[in-house]
């Protein structure tokens, strides 16, 4: 039998976490191939309800990245992502899903070391924790499909 390969889907900033993770790439520094990206031009513009969205499409994890504070291209919209993903962790809570299905990381363009590290430790974690059930998820009051 074959280990539980978690899904992770990351949404990475357009101006840094993407670049970060272009740079872990181009660098040739390995990571887990469980992660597939959507790029978004701003962390601020990811709603709890796309990611919760991803994890009742079936995603074991996800992972929101942003620029760190201060350096936003769009001037404070990390720092509005930041206020909305602490908001959908305790929604976690409430709908029974393990916080560390969940992260939101700061990752600039120049730390492609970083991107690579925050995906194995995410890819660690989910599997420790097994597949995630959506069905779960409904019946913990996360919504119709």
């Amino acid at each position: 039998m074959t280990e539980f390969q978690p899904k992770i889907l990351a949404y990475c900033c357009n101006w840094c976490a993407y670049a970060g993770a272009d740079l872990a790439g181009t660098s040739r520094i390995q990571y887990p191939p469980n992660v597939r990206i959507v790029k978004v031009m701003c962390s601020g513009r990811v709603d709890p309800a796309v990611v919760m969205a991803a994890f009742r499409r079936g995603m074991d994890g996800v992972l929101v990245a942003g620029c760190h504070p201060g350096d936003c291209h769009y001037i404070s919209g990390n720092e509005q992502a930041a206020v909305r993903m602490a908001f959908l962790r305790g929604f976690l809570d409430e709908v029974g899903i393990e916080r560390e299905r969940f992260r939101f990381e700061w990752i600039a363009g120049s730390e492609g070391g970083k991107f690579a590290r925050v995906i194995q430790d995410m890819v660690d974690n989910v599997r420790r924790l097994g597949p995630f059930r959506p069905e779960s998820l409904v019946a913990a009051g996360g919504g119709a499909r």
